[in-house]
Order: C-alpha cells, then sequence, then structure tokens
C-alpha cells in the first residue's frame, strides 16, 4: 500500500515538474506558419547598395544621372547656333548705334537745349526785321543792317530781293517795314540753325500820294552762329 502510494506522488511530482519546466504551446509555435508565408507576397524591393545589382541598374536609368545620347549630340549644335545668334545681334546692335549716331536728326536739339532755341529765335526775328526794312531817306541803315546780320550766300540772295525796293524808293519815297510775328526753329545743330520765319510787311509810298500796302511773308532762313551772334546764312523763300 505504502509502495503504491509513493509511486503515485513521485509521478504527481514529475507531473508537476514537468508543467513548469515545459515551453508554453505558444512559443513553441513558428511566428510564421507555412501557409502564412505562401500568402504573403514576395519582397521584391531590394535594398540598394554598392553590390546590389538592382540598385545599379536603378541609377542607370535615372535620366539626372546620364544625359540621353541624343540630347548630347545635338547640345553642340545648339550652342553653335546660339552663338551665331548673338554674333549676330552684337553686329546689329553696333551698326544701328552707329547710323543714330551719324542720323542728323538724332543731332537736333531744337527741343532739348531750350537756352539757345530761344537765342536763335530772338537773334534771327531781329536780323530778319533790320535786313528786310529799307528807308529811302537812309539807305546806309539798310547797308549796315546787311553787312552784320549776313553771311555767306545770303548777301547775294539779300541784294536781288530787294534790288526793285532800292531803284524805286527815291522815286516814290518808299518806306519798307518787315516785322516778325512768329518763328520756329526746325533745327538746331550746335552753331547750326534752320528757322521757319511769318512776318508781316508794310510798304509805304510817302509822296503826293500816301499809300500803304500790306503783306504776309512766310520763308526759312539758315542761321550760323559766330561768336556770340546767330547770322543769317542763307534765305529760302519756297519758290524755284
Amino acid at each position: 500500500m505504502s509502495t503504491t502510494r509513493h509511486l503515485v506522488n513521485r509521478r504527481r511530482r514529475l507531473a508537476v515538474v514537468a508543467a513548469t519546466t515545459a515551453p508554453p504551446r505558444d512559443a513553441a509555435r513558428p511566428d510564421h506558419t507555412p501557409a502564412e508565408h505562401e500568402s504573403r507576397p514576395p519582397d521584391t524591393t531590394a535594398p540598394a547598395g554598392p553590390g546590389n545589382s538592382a540598385g545599379d541598374h536603378d541609377e542607370d536609368d535615372t535620366p539626372s544621372r546620364a544625359m540621353p545620347p541624343r540630347v548630347r549630340v545635338r547640345l553642340p549644335a545648339v550652342l553653335c547656333a546660339a552663338t551665331v545668334l548673338l554674333g549676330a545681334f552684337a553686329a546689329w546692335s553696333s551698326t544701328s548705334a552707329a547710323e543714330l549716331r551719324d542720323d542728323p536728326t538724332r543731332q537736333n536739339t531744337a527741343l532739348t537745349d531750350i537756352s539757345r532755341t530761344s537765342e536763335v529765335k530772338g537773334q534771327i526775328a531781329d536780323a530778319v526785321g533790320a535786313v528786310f526794312s529799307y528807308n529811302y531817306a537812309a539807305p546806309a541803315k539798310a547797308d549796315l543792317a546787311a553787312r552784320k546780320h549776313l553771311t555767306g550766300k545770303a548777301v547775294q540772295q539779300h541784294k536781288d530781293m530787294l534790288a526793285d525796293v532800292r531803284a524805286q524808293a527815291p522815286k516814290q519815297k518808299l518806306v519798307l517795314t518787315t516785322t516778325v510775328t512768329e518763328s520756329g526753329v526746325e533745327h538746331l545743330d550746335g552753331a547750326r540753325a534752320r528757322l521757319l520765319v511769318f512776318a508781316d510787311q508794310s510798304n509805304t509810298r510817302t509822296g503826293e500820294e500816301e499809300e500803304t500796302t500790306y503783306a504776309a511773308a512766310m520763308f526759312a532762313v539758315d542761321a550760323v552762329r559766330r561768336g556770340d551772334t546767330w547770322r543769317i546764312a542763307a534765305i529760302d523763300t519756297f519758290t524755284r
């Protein structure tokens, strides 16, 4: 009886020891069953690295890493075309700048040099009034005005224009008076200018029957500056 009880107790102790030392059933199971492993899709992403052939292939296919052969072939041609265009533009710019410098209209300062424009207008207005006025009683005054205000071919032009007045003045006792009413500077370039002049003229006969006639005149004059004085160099009456 005691022997049977002893065997039972021994088996119980062995069972307790085995229960405490055996691993849990869950721990004995693998993390992934074969079925689970087969159901998971394969990982096709390989880590990039120096020894990874797939990674090397991806880097070769990246556009930023390598330029396509077609672009490498066309790049020199594009650069040559750009160089030609830049050279042509530079030549055109240089030629245009030279033309602008040589163009007389670009040298016209009539609208920008206000002081010089006002000066030439005032002096030429006085000169026109002096040389185109004539008094039969004081012909020397007209001669003095011509010497003072005229130069170049304007000297002969003035003589031709006043030839009839000088011839008839003593007999008819003529007094010619010219007054500039308006003038405009058409062109001004340094010491040369061209002006359009508007004037009123009165011609009075002071003989037995006094008579006065009036007329308006329009003409252009070319002027040159001598020192501080503007003088009339040419007279254009717009007649041929």
